[in-house]
């Protein structure tokens, strides 16, 4: 017998893309969460969009609200040229567009619902709904194929995660069979897996719904006046004892064990999603030549280290990501990640941080555990992240003691034409 499969024609997936973002602070003050650089040279959404891609999913609206043009330019030059709309492929963005009651999205079942018509017109057998601001790789093809075996109207992918953290995620019972007979969003007093006291299991926000059911409990829950309209809160109590719902633990394809993923939605999760890639073995690898991790490519030159005196002048980096025109000129980078054009000056020395790009750093700096953003430039002689009551003065300093350093920092800061030249 044949193994079963599931046609990608049938499946049309929705990111969420517009959700504000607060909790990452002043990095999401021009720009959504999703269209955050991560990585060096890509955006977070584009780690969902690729396990789209690499799924053989090619049908995806991407659904955005807030400060999203940063985000509709990285996927109308990054991503939307390579669908094929002869094979009925396509990337779009979708604003809201206040079809019901003049209205924004309210909840994310309300984004969905206010989209119907993007559903109808496709005619999909499943919908993927999927969270643009996730950090993971996932083959979506056996969910697919586990909800079709199933007969699943609804199949959630879950994770175990410590149990006093589940307090922030949606927690999820299942019997023996994986059939889903309990949920709580947020609870107070998680429940524990059976056999496992320390770990809840936890909904990852990635659901797979049978189209007609899809349909049907989202007319419901929208004439619920009472309804946040979220699935969380919501749609899954909602379909609870009445549907078949279901459990997809994400597994990782080479331990068998949970999977790698990371919510970032606080500027500390998002340091530590990006200083997980520079560890030497790291849990997330974006070196498989058999799935890739696309994006918007920039025409950028080669990184660049110059300067190999046996004093102090030498232009080094070590357990780092230096992106596409990068020049260390002189300077020191260690476990620390940097964006597109970003240069480094003599004598100065970088430790664990993020520069998001088009940064230089001036000569005899000293900057540790800090993210400093796009277009904004470091003076000469400037220390970070070595005098906690200095640095809150003029940056801002989050949890774990990391320095914020965005456009509102008492430092000159200048935008310059990705074009032009930077001066030696």
């Amino acid at each position: 017998m044949a193994p079963l499969t599931v046609d990608p024609r049938n499946v049309l997936s929705f990111v969420l893309a517009g959700g504000r973002g607060n909790r990452l602070d002043q990095l999401t003050e021009a720009r959504s969460k999703p269209s955050v650089p991560f990585g060096g040279k890509y955006r977070i959404i584009d780690l969902t969009l690729s396990n789209c891609i690499n799924s053989d999913l090619r049908r995806i609206a991407v659904l955005t609200q807030y400060k999203s043009s940063s985000l509709a330019k990285h996927i109308r030059l990054g991503w939307s040229p390579h669908m094929s709309p002869v094979f009925n492929e396509f990337l779009v963005t979708v604003p809201p567009q206040q079809k019901v009651d003049d209205r924004w999205y309210v909840g994310t079942a309300d984004a969905i619902y206010q989209n119907l018509d993007v559903i109808r017109e496709s005619h999909p057998r499943y919908v993927l709904i999927l969270s643009g601001d996730h950090i993971y790789k996932m083959d979506y093809r056996p969910l697919l194929v586990g909800h079709v075996r199933r007969g699943a109207d609804l199949t959630v992918v879950t994770l175990p995660v410590p149990r006093l953290e589940a307090t922030a995620f949606g927690v999820i019972e299942t019997d023996p069979e994986e059939r889903i007979i309990g949920f709580a969003e947020k609870p107070v007093d998680p429940t524990p897996i059976p056999g496992d006291s320390e770990h809840s299991l936890a909904s990852m926000g990635v659901y797979c719904f049978t189209t007609d059911a899809l349909l049907e409990i989202l007319e419901e829950d929208a004439a619920d006046p009472a309804s946040s309209h979220d699935f969380g809160n919501d749609v899954l109590p909602r379909m609870l004892g009445r549907y078949r719902l279901y459990s997809h633990p994400f597994r990782d394809p080479k331990s068998g064990g949970p999977g790698y993923w990371r919510d970032v939605g606080t500027v500390e999760a998002y340091y530590e999603a990006n200083m997980d890639l520079v560890s030497v073995s790291p849990k997330l690898n974006l070196y498989n030549p058999y799935w890739r991790i696309h994006t918007h490519q920039e025409d950028c030159p080669p990184a660049k280290f110059v300067f190999a005196d046996e004093g102090e002048r030498a232009g080094v980096a070590l357990d780092s990501m230096l992106s596409g025109g990068c020049v260390v000129s002189g300077g020191r980078v260690v476990r620390s990640i940097l964006s597109n054009r970003v240069r480094i000056n003599s004598y100065a020395e970088v430790r664990e941080s993020l520069l998001l790009g088009d940064n230089e750093v001036g000569r005899h700096c000293r900057i540790r555990r800090a993210i400093i953003d796009k277009y904004v430039d470091i003076p000469p002689g400037t220390e970070i992240g070595y005098n906690e009551e200095e640095d809150r003065r003029r940056f801002r300093v989050v949890d774990g003691g990391i320095c914020l350093v965005t456009a509102r920092a008492k430092l000159p800061s200048r935008r310059r034409p990705a074009s032009a030249a930077i001066p030696a």
